[in-house]
Formats: C-alpha cells, sequence, structure tokens
C-alpha cells in the first residue's frame, strides 16, 4: 500500500507539473483541456473545489480569451507587450491548474493521495513557480526570434508554443510519465535559443589593422648638385 500510494503521489506531481509548465506558455489551454475532459469525457473526475472548471459559461470566457491571447502573441511587438501582461496570469493559471489536475482523478491516478489535499498551498505555489519559469524562458526567447528572422518567425514560434502547451496539456493527463522527456527537450530548446541571443549581444573586437610601412618622402632632383 505504502509503495502503491508513493507511486500515485509522484504521478499526482507529474500531473501538476505537467500542466504547470503548459500555463507558461499559454495560459488558458491547460484549464481548457482540463475542463473540457472533465465536462465532455470520464478522463478526468475534478476534485469537488475545481468542479467550476467545467462549468460551460467558464469554458467560453476561456474560450474568448485563448482567441485574443493566439492572436496577440502572432503579432511582432505585441507579443511582448502580451507577454509582459501575461506575468500576472500564467503563474496564476499554473497554481490553478497544478492544484486541480494533482488532485484530480484521472485515467492513470484514479485514488489520489491525500499529501495535497492536506497541504492546499504547496501544489498552488509550485504550480505558480514553474508557470512562472516558463513564461520568463518564453518571454526571454521570443525577442530572438524576432531580430533573427526580422518578426516573420513570431507566428510560427507561438504556433509552437501553443501545439505545445496543448500537447503537454493532455500528455500530463492521460500519460503523465512523459512529462519529464517533454520539459527536459523543452529546456534544451530554450537554453539553444538563450546562447544564440548571448551570442549576438556579446560585442565583437575589432580585428586589428596592419600599420603599412613609412613611405619615403619623393626624392627631389633640384636639390641634387649639378655638375658640370
Amino acid at each position: 500500500m505504502e509503495c502503491r500510494c508513493h507511486a500515485g503521489g509522484v504521478l499526482e506531481a507529474l500531473t501538476g507539473t505537467g500542466l504547470a509548465a503548459s500555463a507558461g506558455l499559454n495560459a488558458y489551454i491547460p484549464l481548457l483541456v482540463l475542463g473540457g475532459l472533465a465536462r465532455l469525457t470520464d478522463l478526468v473526475e475534478l476534485p469537488a473545489g475545481w468542479q467550476w472548471l467545467s462549468n460551460g459559461w467558464v469554458m467560453a470566457i476561456l474560450a474568448v480569451l485563448l482567441a485574443i491571447e493566439v492572436v496577440a502573441d502572432k503579432v511582432p511587438v505585441v507579443d511582448h507587450i502580451n507577454d509582459l501582461l501575461q506575468t500576472v496570469v500564467r503563474p496564476t493559471s499554473g497554481g490553478l491548474v497544478f492544484s486541480a489536475g494533482a488532485n484530480a482523478e484521472t485515467v492513470t491516478v484514479t485514488d489520489p493521495g491525500d499529501f495535497f489535499t492536506s497541504h492546499q498551498l504547496i501544489p498552488l505555489v509550485a504550480g505558480v513557480l514553474i508557470a512562472l519559469g516558463v513564461h520568463i524562458a518564453k518571454a526571454a526567447v521570443r525577442p530572438v526570434v524576432n531580430v533573427t528572422t526580422a518578426g516573420v518567425g513570431a507566428p510560427v514560434a507561438s504556433t509552437v508554443e501553443d501545439a505545445g502547451s496543448a500537447v503537454m496539456s493532455v500528455v500530463a493527463i492521460l500519460l503523465p510519465v512523459l512529462v519529464l522527456v517533454l520539459l527536459v527537450a523543452a529546456a534544451w530548446a530554450f537554453f539553444r535559443l538563450w546562447r544564440r541571443r548571448r551570442r549576438r549581444r556579446t560585442p565583437v573586437p575589432p580585428v586589428p589593422q596592419a600599420v603599412p610601412p613609412p613611405v619615403p618622402p619623393p626624392h627631389d632632383s633640384s636639390a641634387s648638385p649639378t655638375h658640370h
């Protein structure tokens, strides 16, 4: 029984971590995925305190906010302003989805342990910190993409991030053991882009020019003595 509870706690933590990381990329996708699966399928059963996520009106509002986010995040300059505004929204969403997902009954966690339910602040704070970290990485990398592609790469990068958020949300619920693999892959990609940004910011020292040898003054024939 102790081993089973321990394994269940790990899966709960992975589910919450995956959902919170997803919120760091897009605040509304994991909320909609969690609420939609709970409302339309038997794959997720939300705990009593989080049933509101599957409410039709709540999901409609989240869908509208998601549409605004999807458009704003694909326009250069506007995406930077959007990232500033989302500095509060994405960590908040991360705390919500970590708390709801870690305490929900899913296809992989049929009997959530009482660790998270007895320490309500732990999943909330963990979700906020995870989503904030992912959000900071995303906001730091996006200017690199915009500058290196003259803004053309903004919609491509945003689409990849949205797709990654959706995939991470579904994987966190249905197959949480893969969450660590996806997080490592994402961290590697962000690190490579961050290093590219560092290289672009590092000034290149000027190449010293070879000093040409001094040119002797021209010979003045008039100054030379005349021989008769």
